[in-house]
């Protein structure tokens, strides 16, 4: 498979996800959050399982034929993995209390990172003894169990009652600072998170360092970001934690985080840079979602988490390209430099805009 081809089949994915997450999260407000999400998981497992028959059977072992087949089945587990995040995300902020949603975003984010950090490496485990069939047919039965375990344990939640929304009614609430704020801080941790875990190794192979080492590097990022994350969220609920000082501390490590990782070398860089990274993507996350649950207006939670969750999609892509692309031109260290720049100029007019409130609660003056 060539490099472009392989870059179709990564992109196909995120694609569907971008295209479709603000879609599934309305449909989560129409039809019940815990329908959507058994339907995408149950479409996930159809598809993954449908690519793993035709992949061993081998019909299209080889030549462009393979590479149609594998695109169309990331296409398709794309689609029907962009219910899962609006769905759930729905789920979390209707069943957590009024003023525990930090605590339950912040676990909810933990278990999401242990994923995105497991995932890839099981998975690498997974080819290397049996294949991508094997991977597929793997992640298919996962996905039927997962849907399983959502129908029997997960509790009904209708739909409330909706008013009549208006496209004007739609654009206004989510070019509101309320739901822009939150949005913008999400999309920064998620590029912040996307470029560490793709750029920190590639420094320390410059440097010289192993693979053990750089993976080393990145699973301390993720380590941090999955810690930090239930204790941030339980701060917000205590008012501990406002909007002002969250931002602070979630801006303030990432850009210092890159920083340091483009001028100190080795692991030296690598080590304290990974660290802040996650402290920091882990301190913005489950106050941001925190905020967007309690500023949504219940019945319309599912099209604000999968509108938010767009913004998640595009640092998640963003991010990467933009110091993919200062790179190419220059240095690697300079694309994290660029980004720690663009992260600082985000972190600052959320702050201006901020004004030093909370969100909620009963502290919500409190930072």
């Amino acid at each position: 498979m060539s490099l472009f081809s392989l870059g179709v089949v990564l992109a196909v994915y995120d694609g569907a996800e971008v295209l479709l997450k603000p879609v599934f999260g309305s449909l989560a407000d129409r039809w019940g959050p815990r329908r959507v999400l058994s339907g995408g998981l149950v479409a996930f497992a159809l598809v993954s399982g449908g690519y793993a028959v035709v992949a061993a059977t081998g019909a299209v072992a080889t030549g462009p034929g393979a590479v149609v087949a594998l695109t169309l089945a990331r296409l398709g587990q794309g689609a029907a993995a962009s219910a899962f995040s609006p769905a759930a995300g729905a789920m979390v902020g209707r069943l957590s209390p009024t003023g525990k949603q930090g605590r339950a975003f912040g676990s909810y984010g933990a278990w999401k990172g242990l994923g995105y950090t497991g995932g890839p490496l099981l998975g690498g485990v997974v080819v290397l003894l049996g294949g991508l069939s094997v991977l597929f047919a793997t992640l298919g039965a996962l996905a039927a169990l997962v849907a399983v375990w959502v129908l029997l344990a997960v509790p009904v939640l209708d739909p409330l009652p909706r008013r009549r929304q208006t496209v004007v009614d739609l654009v206004r609430r989510l070019g509101s600072p309320t739901f822009l704020r939150p949005t913008a801080a999400l999309a920064a941790g998620t590029a912040a998170l996307s470029v560490g875990v793709g750029f920190l190794p590639v420094l320390g192979a410059a440097a010289g360092l192993g693979p053990v080492a750089t993976g080393a590097a990145v699973a301390l990022l993720a380590l941090s970001s999955t810690l930090v994350q239930p204790r941030a969220g339980r701060a917000h609920d205590r008012g501990t934690l406002g909007t002002r000082a969250a931002l602070l501390l979630g801006f303030g490590p990432m850009i210092a985080g890159f920083v340091v990782a483009a001028t100190v070398p080795g692991l030296p860089g690598l080590v304290p840079a990974a660290v802040a990274i996650g402290f920091g993507v882990g301190t913005l996350t489950p106050v941001a979602f925190a905020t967007l649950a309690a500023t949504s207006p219940p019945e319309r939670l599912g099209q604000t988490m999968g509108s938010a969750e767009l913004g998640r999609e595009l640092g998640d892509a963003g991010g990467p390209l933009l110091v993919g692309a200062v790179a190419a031109g220059a240095s690697t260290g300079v694309g994290l430099a660029v980004l720690a720049g663009v992260l600082a100029v985000t972190g600052a007019a959320s702050l201006v805009r901020t004004g030093g409130t909370a969100p909620h609660g009963p502290d919500a003056g409190a930072d």
